[in-house]
Order: structure tokens, then sequence, then C-alpha cells
């Protein structure tokens, strides 16, 4: 199976109203690296890329028959009270404050300028879950 450098089999595709704008939105929020942009004919976000360390998330416009998006993503980060202070300091909205959990991640939530939910965490050992 040949998988592009970045992704992985299964890959979140988000479609967003305003999604050039939610894409920059989650590369000052989250520390995403945008990696590519591809405009439909009509000026709008046909296909963005922004990777995560070694993953990639796609976004593309909402509208002709794609809804926008809403899921929830766990991504994780070196340091989780420093990354929740960018995410709202950068527009995100606090749904949980960090905590040590019981299955060994430090963790909190925010909520997007589009309402997907991104659980902030921080990994405080090396063995699995539990």
């Amino acid at each position: 199976m040949n998988i592009p450098d970045g992704f992985a089999q299964v890959t979140p595709y988000i479609f967003a109203a305003d999604a050039d704008k939610y894409m920059d939105h989650l590369v000052s929020a989250l520390g995403g690296v945008a990696t590519n942009r591809s405009l439909r004919p009509d000026g709008k976000l046909a296909n963005g890329q922004i990777r995560f360390g070694e993953a990639s998330v796609m976004i593309s416009e909402s509208g002709r028959g794609f809804a926008p998006s809403q899921s929830t993503f766990y991504l994780y980060v070196e340091n989780a009270g420093a990354a929740m202070k960018k995410a709202l300091e950068n527009g995100m909205e606090k749904i949980m404050d960090i905590a040590d959990m019981s299955y060994g991640d430090r963790q909190g939530g925010v909520k997007d300028i589009a309402g997907n939910i991104w659980w902030i965490s921080q990994r405080l050992t090396d063995a699995g879950y539990q």
C-alpha cells in the first residue's frame, strides 16, 4: 500500500465554513504547520493540509453537499499547559482544565472556532493505556 508521507491509513478530513480562515486558526492555536493549500475556481479552499508532528489533517470548504464537520481530536503535545495557553490565546474556548488523568496523560480540552473539540494531551508515562 502506498501512503504519502505525513499521512496514516486513516487521516482526519474536516469540512468547515470559511475553511481558509479555519486552517489559519488551527495553525496559530495548535501549532500545526500548513503543508498544502489548493483553491477551487471560486477561490474557496479545495484542500488544505496541516501537519501535527508525523500526522496530517486535511481541510476543505463546506457546502455543495458537504456539511461542516463536527468531530473530536486527540492531540499529543510536549507540554499540555503551554499548548492550552497558546490555544486559548488564539481563540479556542476552554471546555476542560488541564489535569492529570488516571490513564497517564495530562490533559485539557478546547473547542475550535468551527465547534470541533481538541483534547490537548501530554503523556506522563511510557506505559500503554490500561
